[in-house]
């Protein structure tokens, strides 16, 4: 851990210019304008910054939302600098926009990301314990940077329920998941066969199910980039038939050539929703 990394609400103008310069280096695309995120900020959003000694190295960045009779933090980007990445900032980010977000009244925060990034999958379900039921194929069409460049933007739509026994109590649900779906090996690189027929044989009254996503995805994409595609087609349809039948997406096993998203049926969950006024 970096020992003069500190990390602080940023709310200026000047601010949000420096934000801009790490986001162009991040992403290599346009950054926010300005004028949105000093809006937001000002109602109800919130922008961390990361630094290292005063050196700006990472941000978090949310805006309010609201859906279904509640309000939350839409937490929208979250980047670092390519130098400080592996070293548990991100982790930290989270966990300071989490802390703010409760001061602020949020129970909520909810973001998407790549289900196919494992690291980010690890992240968020397993370090963060967020859940998800909510896969959104193609959530921001084309996309022409380097990381997302090629494929649909497919998406879990997260939600962190930030005041919940399952975040703050971090909850063991004592169960085995299943493992019906079959992973091989094609030319040094993990495969996933299609699953129409695993998925019409599966019983769906499993408690738990295990879908298998590649540990390094942008490997896979960068050498073979019809394998990627296949990838996130199979699991589109393996995810999406989940979620109709009641799992929801809550950790994640790590292997050596293979992750596990873990699924669970939704009422195990302790979720303790409800609204600060009830």
């Amino acid at each position: 851990m970096l020992a003069g990394l500190a990390i602080k609400k940023l709310t200026t103008i000047e601010e949000m210019e420096t934000i801009q310069k790490l986001e162009r280096g991040v992403w290599g695309m346009d950054p926010i304008p300005i004028h949105q995120t000093a809006t937001a900020i000002k109602n109800g959003g919130l922008m961390l910054g990361a630094f290292d000694e005063n050196e700006l190295i990472g941000f978090s960045y949310g805006f309010p939302g609201y859906a279904n009779g509640e309000a939350f933090l839409c937490s929208h980007m979250l980047g670092i600098h390519q130098s400080y990445r592996d070293k548990g900032i991100g982790a930290l980010l989270k966990v300071a926009q989490r802390d703010a977000a409760e001061e602020m009244g949020y129970n909520l925060i909810r973001w998407t990301f790549d289900p196919l990034q494992s690291r980010n999958a690890y992240l968020n379900l397993s370090k963060l314990n967020g859940i998800c039921n909510d896969y959104l194929v193609n959530c921001y069409g084309e996309m022409v940077d380097g990381i997302n460049k090629g494929l649909p933007s497919d998406r879990f739509n997260i939600e962190w329920r930030i005041s919940s026994s399952h975040v703050k109590q971090q909850l063991n649900y004592d169960v085995t998941p299943i493992y019906p779906f079959e992973v091989f090996n094609r030319n040094d690189f993990p495969a996933i066969s299609d699953m129409e027929q695993t998925l019409q044989t599966i019983d769906y009254n499993e408690m738990s199910i295990a879908v298998p996503i590649p540990a390094e995805f942008m490997e896979i994409k960068k050498h073979n980039p019809s394998l990627a595609k296949e990838w996130r087609e199979v699991t589109r349809r393996i995810f999406q038939q989940l979620f109709q039948h009641g799992y929801t997406a809550y950790d994640v096993q790590k292997n050596n050539h293979v992750s596990y998203i873990i699924t669970i049926k939704r009422q195990k969950l302790q979720l303790d929703v409800r609204r600060r006024d009830q």
